[in-house]
């Protein structure tokens, strides 16, 4: 797992398709489906941490480039 877009595809093997139009809420819901996936044990240990370090620099790009356009 390399890309945002390999964890949509982890996701939707699971029926989870999420799209909301922000970005960074979009991101988040990912984040908190990946957590139910692994509490419910649907997937690997390895997956969930790869995919959440994915998650959260994605996320952290976001608003860092958020803040410099306020700036």
């Amino acid at each position: 797992m390399k890309t945002i877009y390999d964890i949509q595809q982890l996701l939707k093997k699971f029926g989870t398709i999420i799209y909301v139009g922000d970005r960074i809420a979009d991101l988040q819901l990912m984040e908190d489906e990946l957590n139910e996936l692994y509490r419910a044990q649907c997937i690997s240990s390895v997956d969930f941490q790869t995919a959440r370090l994915l998650l959260r620099h994605e996320i952290a790009k976001l608003k860092d480039t958020e803040e410099n356009k306020h700036d």
